[in-house]
């Protein structure tokens, strides 16, 4: 491939004859080509694992006759690729073409949403913070200018939470400076929609990134990281255990939750699947959150996390895990928003959902749920050391607590809507489904 970059000869030839799925990327490379430079900013690489990846872009550009290059962005997103990130980036910086092509500079974007997907919320938490480590080790060694491209979505389990909390627990040296984010689907309107609340957000971001540059948290002890690969390690063990091998999850997922009906309503840029197998690993990350938003649930935000912490602290570290909290901003970080999780969680809401929608063969599936629903709100509060979630933090606890009396009603409604649709009813009532999604959907915020 680098003696295909560095060639003038055509990579294509002129009677190439491709089939519909080469022939849509051809044309967008068309298309790229035509824009002015200014025009359109980093061609992101989805599911990105290796340095091939980033150079095939490199290459179709070329071909294409794109006269200023777009800057190419790997984006690393499950475990697995997450990480080999510093191992692919090595490998990049090895190749002389490359490292001259990019004239020092690197930008790598990490995936929140897909990684707590693939292995739990608590066990990509863990690897994002290392990947970004090893990024930052690697671009020092090698003299890199690196910017890390953060792809949070705007739940909790797609790395969602208060901005100057977030960008404050990232490894030291992440922040030098420099700092790129996504703000996707409702969270553009709530944050950017009025000019103060704007201008409000854009100071989180500058007095967050200042403070981060100038005033790095302490790298974690020694002790603390064993910690934390032991959690992450039972975090993904529980989580995939349930997730993709229990048998009937899928088919209580699809009864107890509307992901079905989510599906089909136009509320969303892309389609729910990447393909259309029935699988979980299909599922996009989007839809996969907000169809357990929706009953109240909230499994991918803490499944895998409460057994975890429950396992620690039964093995004598609770002492140790308080400590984490209140020293350590990485593990105080994921610990409130498990505070926040829990505290707009409803597992009688649920258990709701199970007794109308669910066949009665897969219903204990979902009471097992719910302990450990109840096992990780116990087990996270022995770590904060609080009597109830958000504790803390009173103004966000109020505001949660308003909100929810106020959804118990549209879920109620959305369980006899789903139950009409599901029997036959469905066009009478779509309307009515999707203002009922939309309306749970606002009263329990940080959905998608």
């Amino acid at each position: 491939m680098i003696a295909e970059l560095s060639s003038r000869r055509p990579l294509i030839p002129r009677d190439f004859n491709p089939s519909d799925a080469v022939g849509e990327v051809l044309d967008t490379f068309a298309v790229i080509a035509e824009m002015g430079a200014d025009s359109l900013g980093a061609y992101v690489i989805s599911m990105a694992s290796q340095p091939s990846d980033i150079l095939a872009v490199k290459l179709l550009q070329k071909e294409a006759g794109v006269a200023e290059a777009l800057r190419v962005v790997p984006l690393f997103e499950t475990l697995a690729d997450l990480q080999g990130a510093q191992a692919c980036l090595e490998q990049l910086l090895a190749i002389p073409w490359y490292r001259e092509h990019i004239a020092g500079e690197q930008e790598i974007m990490i995936g929140y949403s897909d990684s707590a997907k693939d292995a739990s919320h608590m066990a990509a938490a863990w690897a994002l913070y290392q990947t970004q480590e090893q990024l930052v080790e690697t671009a020092r060694a090698q003299n890199l200018k690196l910017t890390l491209f953060h792809g949070r979505g705007g739940s909790i389990g797609r790395g969602g939470g208060p901005t100057h909390a977030a960008i404050l627990s990232q490894p030291p040296g992440s922040v030098a400076g420099r700092l790129r984010v996504t703000e996707q689907g409702e969270v553009i309107q709530a944050k950017f929609g009025l000019p103060g609340i704007a201008e409000r957000n854009l100071e989180l971001y500058t007095t967050a990134v200042a403070e981060a540059t100038l005033a790095p948290p302490q790298p974690p002890e020694a002790g603390w990281r064993e910690r934390m690969d032991e959690l992450a390690q039972t975090s993904c063990s529980v989580y995939r255990g349930m997730v993709r091998e229990r048998p009937d999850f899928i088919e209580y997922f699809r009864h107890a939750t509307p992901e079905h009906e989510i599906s089909h309503l136009a509320i969303g840029s892309r389609p729910a699947r990447r393909n259309p197998t029935v699988g979980v690993e299909s599922l996009r990350a989007i839809p996969w959150i907000f169809a357990w938003t929706q009953t109240r649930l909230l499994l991918p935000a803490w499944l895998g996390a409460g057994k975890a912490l429950a396992e620690q602290i039964t093995a004598g570290h609770a002492d140790e895990l308080q400590h984490m909290y209140h020293h350590w901003p990485f593990f105080q970080a994921f610990i409130d928003m498990q505070e926040m999780v829990l505290a707009k969680s409803d597992p009688v809401v649920a258990a709701w959902y199970d007794t109308r929608l669910v066949p009665e063969a897969v219903r204990p599936l979902g009471e097992q749920l719910r302990e450990q629903l109840l096992q990780t709100r116990a087990s996270v509060l022995v770590v904060s050391g609080h009597e109830n979630p958000l504790d803390e933090a009173p103004v966000v606890q109020r505001s949660v607590g308003v909100r929810n009396p106020y959804v118990d009603p549209l879920n109620l409604l959305q369980v006899e809507l789903l139950d009409r649709i599901r029997h036959g009813h469905e066009e009478d009532l779509r309307e009515a489904l999707m203002i009922c999604i939309n309306g749970i959907a606002a009263g329990m915020r940080n959905t998608g």
